[in-house]
């Protein structure tokens, strides 16, 4: 399905033509490139707005949606020192996340993989495709913020108790509502 300019949900404060153009309408999934290639470029070209935006909020982490198609979600999201997420995947969804401020330390797996490290540092941008599970935490002492991405958006993530429990493959989700 193509989604026409009409069909783009906006938040309000992020209504501009420019990323109206960054998100305009394409075949029907972003791959995991593609998605980087846009929480880059929201966060450096937006950066001003997004830090002005962002809310640092306990005990639980803030978060906005800026921006849904059919075919792409985009949130900013905020981490104080110590929040993180669960253990989860994205149902089958590609995702990304470019890092606004701050640095994240990310543990993930791919199913039957290893599980791996990586240290997110501001400007650090990472695609990843449909089977990646992982955790995000905030484990420095100063404030974070990222900007996420995901194609197909609204699919629901699934949380496992430990990354030891992802499955050798992980089935995808069905969205939770429609983009409009």
């Amino acid at each position: 399905m193509t989604t026409s300019t009409s069909d783009l949900d906006i938040h309000p404060r992020f209504a501009v033509p420019r990323l109206r153009e960054l998100i305009a309408p394409r075949s029907p999934l972003w791959t995991p490139t593609e998605l980087r290639d846009l929480t880059t470029a929201v966060s450096t070209e937006l950066q001003q707005q997004l830090l002005s935006t962002v809310r640092f909020s306990s005990p639980q982490r803030w978060w906005a949606r800026l921006a849904v198609t059919d075919e792409v979600e985009l949130w900013l999201l905020s981490w104080l020192p110590g929040q993180g997420t669960a253990p989860h995947d994205h149902g089958g969804a590609s995702g990304s996340f470019t890092v606004l401020l701050g640095e994240l330390a990310e543990t993930y797996r791919y199913p039957s993989g290893p599980i791996r490290h990586r240290l997110h540092t501001t400007g650090a941008a990472l695609g990843f495709g449909q089977g990646r599970a992982h955790r995000v935490q905030n484990l420095g002492t100063t404030m974070a913020a990222s900007v996420h991405a995901y194609s197909p958006p609204l699919v629901p993530t699934r949380e496992y108790a430990s990354l030891r429990d992802v499955p050798a493959e992980i089935p995808p989700l069905p969205t939770q509502r429609t983009a409009r």
